[in-house]
């Protein structure tokens, strides 16, 4: 899925909705107004640049996904999308949460924020020593089977990890 302008670069989101400092949110913390349409036009212009691929996750907050949605919509079928889960509530300051029904509410969630039918990686954004890794890549390999999820991902992982994530979801990606 590259470009044909240039080879595939890529864009970590995290600060999609950052562009202007001084912006504002609402007490969700929430995106508001201007500022969310100047993230959605940075994220286009990435495109324009060649950028195609696209990281994000629940973590940065629900308006990232969104902004992220809301920019790629018109060009879906030409960038990569990533997004992460992991995190009770998507808070990274909650702990740790990979169950496999809270790995199915995220995607199913972010599916819906990002404005897509597919995730075209999904990671585990730390491994989560309360929950065996072959749960963890059972419940990504039932969202692959359902075409919700194109491929897994681990961030942070060790080696055993990876090995047990390959044994019970086939090939994955380590970062």
């Amino acid at each position: 899925m590259q470009s044909r302008r240039a080879p595939a670069r890529s864009a970590t989101s995290g600060n999609a909705g950052d562009v202007e400092r001084g912006s504002t949110t609402d007490r969700n913390g929430t995106l508001t107004g201007g500022r969310r349409s100047r993230g959605a036009a940075t994220l286009r212009n990435y495109v324009d640049a060649g950028v195609t691929f696209f990281d994000t996750a629940e973590a940065y907050g629900a308006s990232n996904e969104e902004i992220v949605g809301e920019a790629l919509a018109p060009v879906r079928d030409q960038v990569v999308i990533a997004t992460k889960f992991g995190f009770k509530n998507g808070d990274s300051s909650a702990g740790m949460d990979s169950r496999p029904e809270r790995i199915r509410e995220v995607a199913d969630a972010s599916l819906e924020r990002l404005k897509t039918d597919r995730i075209d990686l999904f990671y585990q954004h730390r491994v989560d020593p309360g929950v065996p890794m072959e749960d963890v890549a059972g419940a990504v390999r039932d969202l692959i089977r359902a075409g919700k999820v194109k491929r897994f991902g681990l961030s942070e992982a060790g080696v055993p990890s990876i090995r047990r994530a390959r044994g019970a979801a086939g090939r994955s990606v380590a970062e």
